[in-house]
């Protein structure tokens, strides 16, 4: 029983073996090298940055300000220690 669930446990552990990244380290060629890296490691892409004063976008409404004005008309109608 021992041996099989040993057995078991190394086969589920297989594939991450089989999926080792390609030694880039011992290429001597710079150029090749970083070929290699930029294969196996592909570069992210920068999102672009959108500046604040963008006049293609609107202009931000906070949901809650209604609201929030609500409760505070509420609020100052209450009467404190009469």
């Amino acid at each position: 029983m021992k041996t099989t669930l040993a057995v078991l446990a190394l086969c589920a552990f297989a594939p991450g073996a089989l999926a080792a990244a390609p030694e880039c380290r011992a290429i001597e060629n710079a150029n090749a090298r970083l070929s290699c890296y930029d294969a196996t490691y592909p570069p992210k892409m920068e999102k672009s940055v959108v500046s604040e004063k963008d006049s293609s976008r609107a202009a931000y409404k906070d949901p809650f300000s209604a609201e929030d004005a609500k409760t505070n008309a509420k609020l100052k109608n209450i009467c404190r220690g009469c």
